[in-house]
């Protein structure tokens, strides 16, 4: 039990372990000998687990890992803290830990360190990105002037330092550092990327005395900062590029000695004589924006343009990211590369335009003065300068030679693309552009690629040195490379044109850029010094303001220097070529998979080849093709550009809106909806309407009708010719040869027979008269036609209405009876109406008293038919009879009729002879005594 309990004490400070041979797995250790040695007399041999070989590993391991930490972490720790761990720390500021404190005790509490930091970052993500060791304060490097110094200059160093630990910052220290000769301008790039401190590389500090002291910063606290050190201090001797760096030296809480906290880099190109041959530099100044103009217009005179919004007011402003452009490279020694549609779209807003609303309304536009004066300084600055013209709105060449050329049409408008633009050039800027350059994404290039910009009429492609490598040449060699053809690609500079990509708001990165550029264009000089070479800078085609301005500054620098000279993008075209330079343009299989991915869809194409049919279609019919077919071409043109590259939501959106306003346009000419209809007989004609609502006259359609049926003939096609504003009814005569339902399609088409707008239908039923029905028919008019003239008769039979204002009563001389008459004892003929001498004396007899009250009551009955108008026909067709039949009688007695009456008046006396002189007679029980007529 005792040595069981011995075997498991913990060693003492004076035991060392050795390694046994045994086989077991175990080791055994010898109090105070060496390692693997038998025990000595009156010692005890302790048999140890294997576990504890793993621990010594273990230790070992974290001793090589602490000795690595100065490197990996970036630590100023003093070489003798590494190389002699176990010496005593002295009064020094480099002193290494206490003694007492192993390395294996350091790892561990490093160790514990970074678990203590990794849980707080987990618990507090916004600390994640606290700068730890050397990178523990950000020292940026806003200003450094000049970019070229020479002897006698004094070095400005200005920038910021900001604290991005956890932890305070004591008293710290500012140094300058000069560093080695960077001999390649791959030196340059990986000494421009590097982060943190890494001791050899960032040189030495220069004179104490050129070091400020710098009080504590707080975590978060930033602080400005400027030195100025003499070139002759740095130590420049040699010509070429040098890395100056400004580093903080201090003491963070917790460490008891001091370190790099934080260290910022620049370089300064230094060039005493003449390298040689200097080297011509191309630079590009790119002016592009992304579409602006929709493809709607007013239907006014002017045809007054509609945007969709007023963005482009906030670039065309003083201070606004194109402004700033002009404003800059007026100065500058570029050559300008424009894209027409922006130039185009800037010279619109200068006059009447409108804006587009959510709604589909439109509001008065308002940067009409910002356009003009934007215009006027452009004219100005490319005077004299050389200025390159792209196809209209800038399209993507990659994407129709990859995606684009399976769709039939898509390339047929890159040559009018290319005239356009050099029109659009000349009209607003008043200078004469060139047209013979194309510039693909990227400068990323291919065999396909080629085909379709040599296609657009251009003689010249700008590529890139990361698309044509040239891997077999130790130096840069010229731009011009012939590939055959008659075309020669330009290949730019890729770390030259990739310089200002970054995010050049923070003034510290700016600067750096503007170093390298400089540094990187003095490092390509210095290549071939006898070799008189052409280098082309293609930058990024919209470069932001920030991005802008360090490009200027970059080109200044360079351009003021004695190692390089500017030159026109067309003289670039015109150099020799190197000789030894890769003249093969790379295979569609090394076309970046990154820049493929970002091409435009072969959906769009397709999408754009449908809007183009549409709009082939539409103009054929207008009078005035001209207001239709220049705002939308144009519109499908700004479909395929490089603006869109990365913006495939925005692509999508503005393709959409484009097809949308042109349909809406061809369905101004629309054909009016048609209810059923019913066709009674064999023959028929039926009405179709076409309405156009647009503002000019429609010609060149055929209305043409066709029906389900076989039996139901709609006739020919007719010509349609509809003036602006108004519909026409075209009529077809259409036969039917049996009866039934059928259903009739009406569709316009233009001259070469294509459908125009959508079918109409309607459905027509058809139905025949027979014999029968006619007879029916027939007769009922006839009907009509005899009742008809039977109510003409009787109005006719009537007469005028009677006077109301004449006399009832007759007067002395009416009728036929006289004195003498009553003499002659009534042989003669007599008043029908008067009265009747019945006894001779000349009174009227009994007969006669009773017969003259009937005769007025018959008399004032007959007025009284003829006054009241108001009666019922029955009463007024029955009255009118009675006097028919009373007067008949009396019109068709003859003279023979007369004697004989007379006679029998003779003879069987007066009231015989008042009976055969009337047709009624008195109120009798006798049927001749009912007043009807009798006949005699």
């Amino acid at each position: 039990m005792a040595e069981a309990a011995d075997s498991q004490a913990p060693p003492g400070p004076g035991v060392r372990y050795g390694t046994s041979g045994s086989t077991g797995g175990e080791s055994t250790a010898t109090a105070g000998g060496p390692a693997g040695a038998p025990a000595p007399p009156g010692r005890r041999r302790v048999r140890l687990p294997a576990p504890a070989a793993r621990r010594r590993w273990r230790r070992r391991a974290a001793t090589v890992l602490l000795a690595a930490l100065p490197v990996l972490a970036g630590s100023a720790l003093p070489a003798g803290a590494t190389a002699q761990p176990s010496r005593a720390s002295g009064a020094a500021p480099h002193a290494a830990p206490a003694a007492g404190q192993s390395l294996a005790h350091q790892a561990r509490q490093a160790s514990a360190q970074q678990q203590a930091s990794a849980q707080q970052a987990a618990a507090h993500p916004q600390l994640r990105t606290a700068g730890t060791g050397s990178r523990s304060v950000e020292v940026s490097l806003n200003q450094v002037t000049p970019s070229v110094p020479a002897d006698g200059d004094t070095l400005t160093l200005s920038g910021t330092l900001t604290n991005t630990s956890r932890t305070a910052v004591g008293r710290a220290r500012l140094d300058v550092r000069s560093g080695p000769k960077l001999d390649s301008r791959s030196a340059i790039e990986q000494a421009g990327a590097r982060k943190g401190y890494l001791s050899g590389a960032d040189g030495t500090a220069v004179a104490r005395k050129y070091s400020r002291e710098i009080g504590g910063i707080a975590p978060g606290v930033t602080r400005p900062f400027s030195i100025k050190v003499p070139v002759g201090a740095l130590h420049l001797d040699a010509d070429g590029v040098h890395q100056i760096a400004v580093s903080l030296t201090g003491r963070a809480r917790g460490r008891g000695y001091d370190q790099v906290l934080g260290i910022g880099r620049t370089f300064v190109p230094r060039q005493q004589g003449s390298p040689g041959q200097k080297t011509k530099f191309t630079y590009l100044w790119p002016l592009m924006s992304t579409p602006h103009l929709t493809a709607r217009t007013e239907p006014d005179d002017q045809q007054t343009p509609v945007f969709q919004d007023e963005s482009l007011i906030d670039e065309l402003k003083p201070g606004g990211r194109l402004q700033e452009m002009v404003e800059l490279g007026k100065d500058l020694p570029v050559t300008w590369v424009l894209d027409p549609d922006l130039i185009a779209t800037a010279d619109m807003m200068s006059r009447r335009y409108r804006v587009a609303r959510e709604d589909g309304g439109t509001t008065a536009g308002k940067g009409q003065e910002y356009a003009r004066q934007w215009l006027d300084e452009l004219e100005k600055a490319v005077q004299g300068k050389e200025v390159v013209a792209l196809p209209f709105a800038d399209p993507d060449l990659a994407s129709l030679a990859h995606r684009g050329k399976d769709v039939p049409g898509a390339l047929s408008s890159l040559g009018s693309a290319t005239a356009l633009g050099r029109k659009a050039i000349e009209v607003a800027l008043h200078t004469k552009p060139s047209t013979d350059f194309a510039w693909p994404y990227e400068g990323a290039v291919d065999p396909s690629i080629v085909d379709v910009a040599t296609s657009a009429g251009a003689r010249n492609i700008i590529a890139r040195s990361d698309s044509i490598r040239d891997s077999r040449l130790p130096y840069t060699p010229t731009s011009a490379r012939p590939i055959g053809g008659g075309t020669t690609a330009l290949v730019a500079d890729a770390r030259l044109s990739k310089e200002f990509e970054g995010d050049m708001t923070r003034a510290g990165t700016a600067s750096l850029a503007v170093q390298e550029f400089v540094s990187q264009s003095l490092s390509l000089a210095r290549q071939m010094p006898t070799r008189q070479r052409s280098v082309v800078v293609a930058p990024q085609r919209r470069p932001t303001t920030s991005q802008a301005q360090a490009m200027a500054a970059g080109i200044r620098a360079v351009h003021g220097s004695n190692w390089a000279e500017a030159q026109r993008l067309s003289d670039a075209a015109d150099a020799r070529p190197d000789p030894g330079a890769d003249r093969r343009v790379p295979g569609a299989a090394h076309y970046p998979a990154a820049l493929r991915r970002t091409e435009l869809p072969k959906a769009a194409f397709e999408q754009v080849r449908d809007t183009k049919d549409t709009l082939d279609d539409f103009k054929v019919i207008l009078s005035r093709a001209d207001r239709v077919v220049p705002p939308f071409g144009n519109a499908i043109d700004r479909e395929i550009s490089n603006t869109w590259r990365g913006d495939v939501k925005g692509a999508v959106t503005f393709r959409d809106a484009v097809q949308k306003d042109l349909l809406d346009l061809k369905r101004k000419v629309r054909l009016i909806k048609k209810s059923d209809i019913t066709l009674s007989g064999r023959e028929a004609t039926i009405p179709v309407t076409v309405q156009n609502n647009l503002f000019q006259r429609v010609d060149g359609l055929e209305l043409e009708l066709s029906s389900s049926r076989i039996g139901l003939d709609v006739g020919d096609a007719q010509q349609v010719k509809v003036d602006g504003g108004h519909s026409q009814s075209i009529k077809f005569d259409t036969t039917a040869k049996n009866n039934g339902r059928a259903i009739v399609y009406a569709q316009l088409y233009t001259a070469d027979h294509k459908p125009y707008g959508e079918v109409m239908k309607f459905r027509v039923n058809v139905t025949s008269i027979t014999s029968t029905v006619l007879i029916v028919i027939a007769v009922g008019v006839l009907l009509m036609v005899l009742a008809g003239v039977r109510m003409y008769t009787q109005r006719k039979r009537r007469g005028p209405p009677p006077d109301p204002d004449a006399l009832l009563e007759p007067g002395p001389d009416d009728g036929d009876g006289s004195a003498d008459d009553g003499k002659s004892g009534g042989a003669g003929p007599r008043d029908e109406d008067g009265p009747h001498d019945e006894d001779g004396t000349g009174k009227p007899g009994p007969a006669s008293q009773e017969q003259q009250p009937q005769q007025d009551e018959k008399s004032d009955e007959k007025q009284g038919g003829k006054k009241d108008e108001n009666r019922g026909e029955k009463e007024d067709t029955a009255e009118q009879e009675k006097q028919e039949q009373r007067q008949e009688p009396e019109k068709e007695k003859g003279p023979d009729e007369d004697r004989r009456a007379s006679s029998d008046a003779a003879t069987d006396g007066g009231s015989a002879a008042g009976r055969a002189g009337t047709d009624t007679g008195r109120q009798t029980d006798s049927p001749l005594g009912t007043g009807e007529k009798v006949e005699r």
